[in-house]
Parts: structure tokens; C-alpha cells; sequence
């Protein structure tokens, strides 16, 4: 327990450090420890062996005089030992970011990452490395499994180009359950969602502005290939606008309301992890709560509707009512008698 309460320290005394431009003075130190970590009390000779510790670990901290008295600082970066300026934050940051960028992998954005960092792993001498492990150690990134989109790595590198370059694109799609089709794509951007990645792009053959934008999934490509065919982008087509308007991959042009009465529990579920960043939650006088989200398409709620069983009920609209109902109906009847 004293070894992890040592790390954290050094940890903070580093954040505490990075955000001071004039340095801290060790008495200034001590008292940003005690504060930030709600020590009851902590000897400026802990402090003192915080830093030495620190120091030869590889970290360039300076002792200089101010008219405050001695502070203590971190060195210049150009007059350090790293060859890229990365600090104790931003260095674990980059490694949990790399961790939740995994659905990338088999592309070449990863290839970029992974270069970045290498050279990043290459800079730190040794003893720093090791310090930033062992605090790397305490986060851990879950989620759904990664894919490997390796084989599809020249279809996006194509895709990628077309929409720099505003090209149409020729594809070979395969919905899910349906034999391929060849399409015509104006791609405007890429979306990454639950380990996997979808082209946003309007279908050339839709005259309907509504139902052109939809999102492709790139395990269903075939075949994709840039046509010396150019298309105007839509200026009313703004992607964060697009994607943020409902719940996951799914999105339109507008989004209904939809009111989902839930039990106690359910309720608890939704506030601790929330389906959108718009959604309302409104308490019920005679137990359990009403959540109130914007959704395009029904299909997007339906799994999360089914997850939550008889917890949950679609009150409105009638229309995303009657697909739980149908899909639920569904289910009683392949349940109907023994196997």
C-alpha cells in the first residue's frame, strides 16, 4: 500500500508541476499534495524524496531561486533528455486513447498510431518508461472485442481519398442477409462505433434529401473503387451534426421523441449510463421514471428496449411501439413449448 501511495504521489507532484508556469516552492508543493490527495499530513522530507526519486527516474525537475525562495520546476523540454515533449498526463492518456482507438486496427490509421508510438516508447529512456507502467497499470479500457480491418485497409485508403478528393465512388455492397449490390457513393466522412467502422455517405441513385445520407458498414464492402466522377458536397450535410442527433450509428434527417416508461432499476441504469447526451429523465409520482430521447430509426432502440425486459415500455410514438411489440411477439412464439 506505501509503494502505490508513492506513485500516486509522484504522479501528482508531476500534474502539480506541469500546471505551474512559475514552479512551486517545496512548502507550496507540500500543500497542493495535502490538498489535491486529502492527506491529514505529509513531511516536506517525503516531499524531498519524491522529487530526488523523480529525478532519477529521468525526469528533468530544476531547484532555482525566485523571489519567493527556492521552486522547484520542470525543466525545458528542449534542454531534457526526451526526445518528444510528452508529459506525465498526456503520456497516459495517449496509451489509453490507443487502447479505445483498437477498432482502427489492419488500417492505416493504425499504422500512424502505431508509428507515433514507437517513436514515443524509443524517446523515453527506460526508467521513465517503467514509471509510466506502473501507473497505466490502474486504468483498464473494456468494451467489445476489436476487429481487424486489415483486409480492408486499400477499400479505405480509397474511401478515405474519395472523400478528400469529393470523388464518386463504385462499390459492391452486401447488406445483411442480401446479395451484393453495386452502388454509387458521395462519402462525406467515417464513423467509428462499437469496434467497427461505417462510411457516411449519400447514395447517388436516392433523389429523396432525406433518405440519400445513410450509413454503410465497411464489413459488408466488396469492392470499392474511385470513379474520375466528382460530386458538389452538400453544404447542409454537417457531420456532428448528423451523427449526434440520435442514438448510435443510426440517424436522419430529424428525430422523433420517444418515451420509455422504466422501473426503478431500469431508471438507474439509464441515468449511470445514458443513451444520449439530450435525453430527460422525469420522475414518476408512483414509482419509476419516464425517459424521454430522440431517435431516428426504431431499430436503433429495439436492443436497447429487449435488454431491459419487462423494465422497460415504449409509451410513444405508436409507431416504435408496435415494433418492440412485434419483435416481443416474435420471441414468444419461437419460445412456445419445449425445443
Amino acid at each position: 500500500m506505501a509503494r502505490n501511495e508513492q506513485l500516486i504521489r509522484q504522479h501528482r507532484i508531476l500534474q502539480i508541476l506541469e500546471a505551474s508556469r512559475f514552479g512551486k516552492t517545496l512548502e507550496e508543493l507540500r500543500g497542493a499534495l495535502v490538498d489535491d490527495l486529502g492527506l491529514g499530513s505529509l513531511h516536506e522530507r517525503t516531499v524531498r524524496r519524491d522529487l530526488d526519486a523523480l529525478q532519477a527516474a529521468g525526469f528533468q525537475i530544476v531547484d532555482e531561486p525566485s523571489p519567493r525562495g527556492r521552486v522547484i520546476r520542470l525543466g525545458r523540454a528542449d534542454k531534457g533528455i526526451h526526445k518528444i515533449s510528452a508529459s506525465a498526463t498526456e503520456l497516459i492518456a495517449l496509451s489509453i486513447g490507443r487502447e479505445l482507438l483498437l477498432p482502427l486496427l489492419g488500417t492505416h490509421y493504425w499504422q500512424g498510431i502505431e508509428s507515433f508510438w514507437t517513436k514515443v516508447r524509443e524517446a523515453l529512456p527506460e526508467s521513465v518508461w517503467e514509471h509510466y507502467e506502473r501507473h497505466r497499470k490502474a486504468v483498464h479500457v473494456l468494451g467489445a472485442p476489436a476487429k481487424d480491418y486489415a483486409r480492408h485497409e486499400g477499400m479505405l485508403r480509397t474511401i478515405n481519398r474519395a472523400i478528400l478528393q469529393h470523388r464518386i465512388l463504385e462499390v459492391s455492397y452486401a447488406a445483411a442477409g442480401k446479395e451484393p449490390q453495386a452502388r454509387r457513393l458521395e462519402p462525406y466522412g467515417i464513423a467509428v462505433y462499437q469496434s467497427s467502422l461505417y462510411v457516411v455517405a449519400a447514395a447517388v441513385e436516392i433523389a429523396d434529401p432525406h433518405e440519400r445520407v445513410r450509413h454503410w458498414k465497411l464489413d459488408r464492402f466488396q469492392s470499392v473503387v474511385a470513379l474520375d466522377e466528382y460530386f458538389k458536397p452538400d453544404p447542409s450535410i454537417d457531420l456532428e451534426r448528423w451523427l449526434g442527433r440520435s442514438i448510435g450509428i443510426f440517424s436522419g434527417e430529424s428525430a422523433d421523441e420517444v418515451r420509455i416508461r422504466l422501473s426503478n432499476r431500469a431508471a438507474t441504469w439509464v441515468r449511470e449510463d445514458p443513451w444520449h447526451p439530450d435525453q430527460r429523465i422525469e420522475e414518476l409520482p408512483e414509482g419509476g421514471a419516464v425517459v424521454a430521447v430522440p431517435a431516428a430509426h426504431p431499430r436503433e432502440l429495439l436492443p436497447r428496449v429487449l435488454a431491459l425486459g419487462a423494465e422497460a415500455e415504449v409509451l410513444e410514438p405508436q409507431a416504435f411501439r408496435e415494433v418492440v411489440a412485434e419483435e416481443v411477439r416474435k420471441l414468444a412464439d419461437a419460445y412456445q413449448g419445449p425445443k
